[in-house]
């Protein structure tokens, strides 16, 4: 049955997107690829990946892991991928999905491509446009409709399914199935017990890409799915009215850092407070923060592993004040026993206020206060993180910020490369050869402590 959703996915060609969509999706992929190199780092992706190979071993299709070399199933390069690039919480997300649709969406594509023979880089390009079109929907959707707060891998099983309908030829019917499938069997798991309980299940991004490429092939065989009321129902029609004319990949957000959305408009308040007044970390008693309640939530003082120390607001906005950034290296274990660091984010006060949660989750408001040891007292402005849709950082922004995490760990010949691989989809680049760099296993050197 041919609906406007199933044109959409099934009809959609390189030369109909407009020139400006294209560079937004090449801006993403690079982000994306150089928070896979850096996730490569973690234990959590050495734990997925290892998983992967051992319990998702590859069989009639195949595709390699992103940074690592082997061969696995498409859904198992999904998930490990997906997983891979979640754990270092730096890449694209959007406001009103509260979530991240290119984290399960680009190793899902390149999975599929992959495993499917299809090495035509402006096909890629497309179906990563798509995958934010319809991923981004789909998260409205669902939050529109569900009585809680549900993972990205939600609804990244959908688009992961709809995409894999069109790699695998597809017709209407057959892709009905396919999101079907994904919606019933994608994770619904309940994001806020991960704020309150940081662990190595985060987002549930990869988790969703591997459903939904699951859900793709199980289609394909005959298998059949119950309709996908994200996508079908009619209290969400109006989402799916504007498809091709409403571009929503240009409302996901950049990160600056890589730690929780949530957390980025205090840390980049101080980072504003430090710059303005010169100020080094030892002129400064304590720190207090105002935000809404979901950023108060992120209560880790002392972070133990990567991923505490991603889903706090107190340590990395003190890491800011501290050493004047937040990179990957404030989210390693060596920060974890810095003694300036610790004494801030423990002397830290966090508070919320009615302003700032009446305007989450559209606006994400913050103010940062440094009580200083000579008794002045220094105040931000009403601070948002940058990289909002509405004010979208410069590629030289993003250029730079994947050069500084990728050059250390896959050497400057091979992130040139990357990039310039980028650069060229839909200009000839092939898949294969974007694939074949961002699959090889990352060069992590021997004296770089693994993100725990």
């Amino acid at each position: 049955m041919a609906t406007p959703f199933a044109d959409f996915l099934l009809d959609l060609r390189h030369d109909d997107l407009p020139e400006d969509v294209r560079a937004f999706a090449r801006r993403w992929i690079l982000d994306l690829a150089g928070i896979a190199a850096g996730g490569a780092r973690t234990d959590l992706s050495r734990i997925i990946r290892n998983h992967a190979a051992g319990q998702f071993g590859p069989g009639a299709r195949r595709a390699h892991m992103l940074m690592d070399g082997r061969a696995v199933s498409p859904a198992g390069a999904a998930l490990a991928g997906g997983m891979t690039i979640d754990a270092l919480d730096g890449h694209d997300g959007h406001k009103l999905t509260k979530g991240h649709v290119g984290c399960g969406v680009f190793p899902a594509v390149l999975a599929l491509a992959e495993a499917e023979g299809r090495d035509d880089g402006a096909e890629l390009l497309t179906a990563i446009v798509l995958g934010y079109e319809i991923g981004t929907r789909a998260g409205i959707a669902l939050h529109r409709t569900a009585p809680d707060y549900h993972t990205s891998g939600a609804w990244v099983a959908v688009a992961c399914a709809a995409l894999g309908a069109r790699a695998l030829g597809l017709d209407a019917a057959g892709m009905r199935e396919a999101i079907g499938i994904a919606e019933y069997h994608g994770p619904r798991s309940q994001m806020m017990r991960c704020i309150d309980f940081p662990t190595m299940v985060k987002d549930g991004s990869g988790w969703g890409a591997m459903t939904g490429v699951s859900a793709a092939y199980l289609a394909a065989d005959g298998f059949t799915g119950a309709p996908a009321i994200t996508v079908e129902g009619a209290d969400v029609a109006d989402l799916w009215g504007d498809l091709g004319t409403n571009w929503r990949i240009f409302e996901q957000y950049y990160k600056p850092h890589p730690v929780c959305r949530w957390a980025q408009p205090p840390v980049q308040a101080a980072l504003e407070l430090r710059r303005a007044h010169g100020l080094t970390s030892e002129q400064v008693d304590h720190i207090e923060v105002t935000t809404f309640h979901q950023s108060l939530r992120l209560a880790t003082r002392r972070p133990r592993t990567t991923e505490e120390a991603q889903y706090s607001t107190s340590f990395p906005t003190a890491a800011a004040v501290a050493r004047g950034r937040v990179g990957p290296e404030e989210v390693a274990p060596e920060a974890f026993s810095d003694p300036e660091i610790l004494r801030l984010s423990d002397s830290m006060v966090v508070t919320e206020a009615e302003e700032y949660n009446a305007a989450f989750p559209a606006r994400r408001f913050a103010h940062v206060t440094l009580v200083l040891k000579d008794g002045r007292r220094l105040t931000s402005e009403r601070t948002e993180a940058r990289g909002d849709p509405e004010a979208p950082v410069g590629i030289e922004e993003v250029q730079a910020k994947f050069h500084a995490i990728a050059d250390p760990l896959l050497g400057t010949d091979r992130a040139a490369a990357i990039r310039a691989a980028v650069d060229g989809l839909g200009k000839g680049t092939t898949v294969s050869r974007l694939s074949d760099l961002l699959t090889a296993p990352a060069e992590i050197p021997a004296k770089s402590p693994a993100m725990a």
